[in-house]
């Protein structure tokens, strides 16, 4: 029986679908170049502002690719055993090797079993080509149709060396890893340089059966290596054991560097930049794109690296010799004064944190006795005080809402009359709750607002221990803060990321201070000055540099966080130390905790860079100013010289002594009040809780419930929950005065110290 007239063989027909392929995909051809920039890696790579490797993070979780690596970086056994195992004549044939078609025969040719004559430059094809590419049952006709059409127009376009480097970085290996970096990084530990002739040979295997079981890869392998060594006798049991291995095996960390936090961070603000620029090119608003990663180079940030490393480092070795106080947990920022750069920013102590992943530069914690030189530049730029006022640190009982607050200071002991400046340098207590109480907390609260810390509640709410740091901030935020302060007042945001440069602002168009610049002068002043700390830091403090900065330290009730944050002519460091858990630290204060590791990164920016104290703004005036005599008769402090506001100096500083007695001389009793409610704090020791009686009179003794208490004008007393009635009696044994007074709190139980402390 003859051939209908019009039936074609199936060569022929063959032969016209890939002519009407070749038609359908000429000029489509991409190109190698296209290929290598289109090739994003599944990881992004976080760079310091030189670029430098800070952290390698994982940002696409469906597939795991390494580095695009040059053809030139694979190592000769991986390259032999790819085309030994894959294409044995790739450098001979022109895309389609008709001698492996032949072999195969036509019909395993256009059917499922097509591997003997697929070659390199026909499975790239299908890999760089969606509709090429192999599904679950094999390629279809037409897709093999078009696969071979592909290949040899690969061929005619690209060079030999192109077409295996694109190869070899985007074939699939096993599981969700794609190309030789992933597969060298994950399998083996080491770049695709440095696989041996072994360790090549499984990665071939792996190629025709990326998911097959162990033993199936390790006969694969086995057979490859002897392709590659004829000379050389195989042991392909010791191969099985190897491969078994391997296959199991993940090297390649998620993330791994010394900045993770930093990076999170500034990748997901890219993100959110890009999230937003594609928002408003979709409403048909132009707005500027963010920052897009670059894949040759990554994403820059503002960091340096040698710093970075050396504040991690720094705070971890410090935090190892805290181990037995009960801490694991730190973070640190610092900060260019001028441009707002974050220069390092370490998250967390890494391996010592059971926590690794919160960031303790962004969490919230209370800032203690850190908030001080706000609340002392808000009074003194508002003239409230003067750094030399004197304030009194004494027993304070101060009524609110919800009943008498008494602060303590950290050591349970009153100075009496001090200057500002020694209650802010010696971080007393008392002393910043009377200051609070001129500037009241809801314009404190106001201002730390506009300085960026992150406030939940009003002022109102959280009363006068605000003062002392009962508010909860970041340390980011809080660095920032002092950073305003190191800049006359001057507040701006912080920037992980390199920002243009900006042409220089007219004078008239740059922010107003927050702060007024001669405040903020006088606080530095004050916080640089190690003679006014040593009340409480002794002349020998870790605070102490040789060359200038401002510090002040903190530490947040039951001692849960501890702080150091201070600049320098360039830089604003911040520190924190504590448990990301809030479990209390046992015995740490603010020059054991935080401080020592302040003190070595402020060594380490300028151990080849000066810091100078900065000049007085305008509007300042230095004076001499002495102070009158205290109880004892020696002068309350030492005469000195001092900065005030121009309009608030004045050269005698001394207690009001007109009230000592009353016109008749008799005596009285001035403090407490009668009907006085006194509420124990729970959070502090009762032993360590004491009321202040005053009195004026001379001779006087009290008694309280009947029972003689003490002599003098000023006592203290140890309340007991209960009414008692207080007595004072004049020289002559009369009673002259009384109070009756409640004392509430009863079963206290004692707790670690309260307030905030040095």
């Amino acid at each position: 029986m003859k051939p209908a007239p019009f039936a074609l063989s199936r060569k022929s027909l063959a032969a016209l679908l890939i002519a009407a392929a070749w038609a359908h995909t000429a000029g489509a051809v991409v190109s190698f170049e296209e290929v290598k920039r289109d090739f994003r890696s599944s990881d992004t790579a976080v760079l310091d502002r030189n670029g430098e490797l800070l952290q390698r993070v994982r940002t696409d979780p469906t597939v795991r690719r390494g580095q695009w690596t040059a053809l030139a970086d694979v190592s000769p056994a991986l390259r032999t055993a790819m085309v030994l195992s894959e294409d044995k004549r790739f450098y001979e044939h022109s895309g389609i090797d008709w001698r492996a078609v032949s072999a195969a025969a036509w019909g395993n040719l256009w059917n499922t079993r097509t591997r003997g004559a697929s070659t390199i430059t026909m499975q790239l094809s299908g890999l760089l080509d969606d509709d090429l590419r192999r599904s679950s049952g094999g390629r279809s006709f037409t897709q093999k149709i078009g696969q071979t059409v592909a290949a040899a127009q690969l061929e005619r376009n690209w060079r030999k060396d192109q077409i295996l480097e694109a190869y070899l970085n985007t074939v699939p290996f096993r599981g969700e890893i794609v190309g030789i970096d992933a597969l060298s990084r994950t399998l083996f530990g080491k770049a695709p340089s440095g696989l041996d002739a072994r360790e090549a040979s499984v990665a071939a295997a792996l190629v025709r059966a990326p998911n097959a079981k162990p033993a199936a890869v390790a006969q694969r392998a086995c057979e490859v290596l002897r392709t590659m060594e004829p000379q050389q006798k195989t042991d392909c049991e010791a191969l099985d054991m190897f491969t078994s291995a391997a296959v199991q095996r993940r090297a390649f960390e998620p993330n791994e560097g010394i900045a993770p936090h930093a990076a999170r961070r500034v990748l997901r603000e890219i993100r959110d930049a890009n999230a937003a620029a594609a928002s408003a090119a979709a409403s048909a608003a132009p707005a500027p794109k963010g920052k897009e990663k670059d894949k040759e180079t990554g994403v820059r940030t503002t960091l340096r690296a040698p710093l970075q490393r050396f504040a991690l480092d720094t705070l971890q070795r410090h935090l190892r010799e805290l181990r037995d106080r009960h801490v694991e947990d730190g973070a640190l920022v610092v900060l260019d004064n001028a441009t707002g750069e974050v220069l390092a920013w370490v998250g967390s102590s890494g391996p010592l944190s059971q926590a690794a992943e919160v960031d303790g530069v962004t969490a919230l914690r209370q800032p203690g006795s850190t908030l001080k030189p706000l609340l002392y530049a808000q009074a003194i730029a508002e003239k409230r005080i003067t750094a030399a006022s004197l304030i009194e640190d004494s027993s304070a009982q101060i009524s609110t809402a919800s009943g008498l607050y008494i602060p303590q200071n950290y050591d349970r002991r009153f100075k009496g009359p001090v200057s500002a400046r020694t209650a802010l340098a010696a971080s007393l207590n008392v002393p910043a709750v009377r200051t609070l109480v001129m500037v009241s907390p809801e314009a404190f609260a106001r201002e730390l607002r506009a300085a960026g810390l992150p406030l939940r509640e009003s002022g109102d709410y959280y009363g006068y221990s605000l003062a002392l740091g009962s508010a909860e901030v970041s340390l980011l935020s809080l660095t920032n803060a002092y950073r305003m302060l190191a800049n006359g007042g001057r507040y701006a945001t912080t920037t992980l990321t390199p920002k243009p440069a900006e042409k220089p602002k007219a004078a008239s168009a740059a922010p107003a201070p927050l702060i007024d610049p001669r405040a903020a002068f006088i606080v530095g002043d004050i916080l640089s000055d190690p003679n006014a700390r040593t009340r409480t830091f002794g002349l020998d403090s870790i605070l102490s540099t040789r060359f200038w900065t401002a510090v002040k330290t903190g530490t947040s009730k039951d001692m849960r966080d501890n702080w150091a944050v201070g600049w320098s002519q360039r830089y604003t460091v911040g520190v924190w130390v504590g448990n990301a858990s809030g479990e209390s630290m046992w015995d740490v204060s603010g020059t054991s905790g935080a401080a020592p590791v302040w003190a070595e990164v402020m060594r380490f920016l300028h151990a080849r860079e000066p810091s100078r104290a900065p000049s007085p703004p305008a509007g300042l005036v230095e004076m001499q100013v002495s102070f009158g005599p205290g109880g004892d008769g020696n002068a309350l402090e030492a005469s000195r010289s001092e900065w005030f506001l121009q309009g608030t100096e004045q050269p005698l500083f001394a207690l009001d002594t007109g009230m000592a007695t009353d016109a008749s001389g008799s005596a009285r009793i001035t403090a407490p009040a009668d009907g006085t409610i006194i509420a124990l704090d729970p959070d502090i020791p009762p032993q360590r809780q004491r009321v202040r009686f005053d009195s004026e009179g001379r001779g006087v003794q009290w008694r309280v419930d009947g029972k003689p208490l003490a002599r003098g004008n000023t006592v203290q007393w140890f309340p007991w929950p209960g009414r008692h009635v207080i007595e004072l009696v004049d020289a002559g044994g009369k009673v002259a005065d009384q109070r009756r007074i409640e004392v509430r709190g009863a079963g206290v139980v004692a707790k670690s110290n309260g307030g905030a402390r040095r």
